[in-house]
């Protein structure tokens, strides 16, 4: 294998927007402060490819964590996504009145909890959890179920974020203060092979939040590019919205609907509780990808209808 330049168990510490957070020694983020080298990462034997990413050029912006180079790029991921419906009167309790449930049929909308593993990115390794709201886009009025079929045709989602967990500072820092979003540091461990899916989010005392466990859907292998999907996040930075993009190019993945052997375990922790205060009904969905790669671009303002 070949090295990866990081010192084992030893950090040093980054100044971000003037939050000191600390961050492999040797690591990517330590060596390259996010202007990766693509023909390093290259020579990785867990990356596939970087051919994504060449004809995506980075550029230099302010942000509240100080200057930073965007997109934020995620060399090897793998995800787990498992979609729910849920009632739209308990939905819309969770959501900003500036936003909309996207939903399935009249009085019902659409949740997930997510997991996610970045082996090789610009902030170094992290894993992350999440309990998301699909929503119509900001300022579309169109009818819920145009918006759904014409996001499922092209792969083009739009979220709001109730909880976020990560288990990196770093990762907790860029996404809460550059982002905006829910985040905060837990001990979280995700597991994704062509076998077995399963991941813990521990509470703040170390019990359990939240796990999943469950056999992987059969993966389907692409060529890079062949397949990327494109997720909207909404969120509030200084009081104003902003958007967020993630592109996804999918490698290896696989669903299955209604799915079976499915072990979900709730426990006492925020993400527990976000995903009980939607009332979810029934699960329609179990989405895996054993390898991925994302471009998470910084957010940018965005109008949303405002509503009384």
């Amino acid at each position: 294998m070949a090295s990866t330049g990081t010192k084992p168990g030893r950090t040093v510490e980054v100044d971000l927007g003037g939050r000191l957070v600390p961050v492999p020694e040797g690591g990517l983020y330590d060596r390259f402060r996010m202007d990766t080298d693509l023909d390093e990462v290259a020579r990785d034997p867990r990356v596939s490819s970087v051919d994504f990413f060449r004809r995506m050029p980075k550029t230099r912006v302010d942000s509240r964590i100080g200057p930073t180079l965007t997109p934020n790029f995620y060399y090897r991921i793998s995800t787990a996504r498992l979609t729910m419906l849920a009632p739209a009167k308990a939905i819309r309790a969770r959501l900003p009145k500036e936003l909309d449930p996207l939903e399935l049929a009249p009085g019902l909308g659409i949740v997930s909890v997510m997991a996610f593993r970045y082996d090789v990115c610009d902030i170094d390794f992290y894993t992350e959890a999440a309990v998301g709201i699909a929503v119509k886009p900001a300022r579309h009025g169109g009818l819920g179920f145009l918006d759904l079929a014409a996001g499922l045709k092209n792969d083009s989602l739009h979220s709001y974020v109730l909880s976020l967990p990560v288990n990196t500072e770093i990762a907790q820092v860029r996404g809460h203060d550059g982002y905006g979003f829910p985040k905060w540091v837990t001990q979280l461990d995700v597991d994704i092979d062509t076998d077995r899916t399963s991941f813990r989010v521990a509470d703040d005392e170390g019990g359990l939040d939240l796990a999943l466990a469950a056999p992987t859907p059969k993966q389907t292998v692409r060529r890079t590019g062949e397949h990327v999907s494109t997720l909207t996040s909404y969120t509030t930075i200084d009081g104003a919205w902003h958007s967020t993009t993630s592109q996804i190019n999918q490698l290896a993945a696989g669903a299955t609907r209604f799915p079976r052997g499915l072990d979900l375990r709730l426990g006492k922790g925020r993400m527990s509780d976000d995903l009980r205060s939607l009332k979810p009904v029934r699960t329609i969905q179990l989405d895996v990808a054993t390898e991925a790669q994302l471009a998470l671009h910084m957010p940018v303002p965005t109008s949303v209808q405002e509503r009384s």
